[in-house]
């Protein structure tokens, strides 16, 4: 699978500007790709004020990203904020090349920032599948809770879309590698660039990181567009020699 990840900067609570902004990085990819990542929030930054923000599920930028995937014939992915039932939920779209898409609303809302007075939790994992690819789900503070991303289903593709800060990249960088080991699977992480209107400043560090912790994509700081291709069959190999999660513990976790 190849996968483009667009690390960038984002215009503060401004869908159109970003839309715009991602759109021309889009065009720009000359390769033909499969998945392109974006970051968390990535239509408004990681903003509480949801009241002004949010859309609904046939709002623009659901829109928008059909339209690009169904031009660019790939799936497309990161998370919106979007308002459903008088909720608001940090909702992780997967849109697939047809426009069909799957969703998953953040479970771990990230407390000292105030998301969880402000959002609703989501109460559901969610596995997509993908050109033979199971793919998990997760969104920004998701990563630090190894249980709810522990590899039950014999994912592939472990992704997480993010606004991490830089005054925590170490937590984010070693959590990445922790969760691409213990799970024996590919990790895709996507964060943004640059300081938002809290004044939190970000540097990326978007990566990708293979079934045994080891780089595929360094952690990048630059704002830029990485793509990098991943082969199923190898990793499949891997679990086939280090059979680990064979001896996995399983669990039910209480929502």
């Amino acid at each position: 699978m190849k996968i483009a990840l667009i690390q960038s900067d984002l215009y503060w609570e401004k869908p159109s500007e970003n839309r715009k902004n991602f759109e021309i990085k889009i065009n720009q990819i000359d390769s033909d790709v499969n998945l392109i990542v974006l970051p968390e929030m990535f239509s408004t930054g990681f903003t509480m004020n949801a009241l002004e923000v949010a859309e609904e599920m046939q709002g623009e930028t659901i829109h928008w990203m059909q339209s690009v995937a169904k031009k660019r014939k790939c799936a497309l992915t990161g998370s919106v904020i979007i308002v459903e039932e008088g909720k608001f939920y940090n909702r992780m779209l997967f849109v697939f090349p047809s426009g069909e898409f799957q969703y998953y609303n953040k479970r771990h809302l990230f407390s000292l920032a105030g998301e969880d007075k402000f959002y609703t939790a989501g109460n559901q994992k969610v596995i997509v599948d993908y050109l033979d690819w199971k793919i998990c789900l997760q969104v920004c503070y998701d990563l630090r809770f190894p249980v709810f991303a522990r590899n039950a289903e014999n994912y592939d593709l472990l992704l997480y879309v993010a606004n991490w800060p830089k005054v925590r990249t170490n937590a984010w960088d070693t959590l990445l590698k922790a969760r691409a080991v213990e799970n024996l699977s590919y990790v895709v992480g996507v964060n943004r660039v640059g300081l938002d209107a809290n004044n939190y400043e970000h540097i990326g560090h978007s990566q990708v990181i293979d079934f045994l912790g080891n780089y595929i994509l360094q952690p990048q700081e630059a704002e830029n567009v990485f793509v990098v291709e991943l082969d199923k069959n190898i990793m499949l190999e891997t679990r086939k020699k280090l059979d680990f999660l064979s001896d996995r513990d399983f669990f039910e976790i209480k929502i």
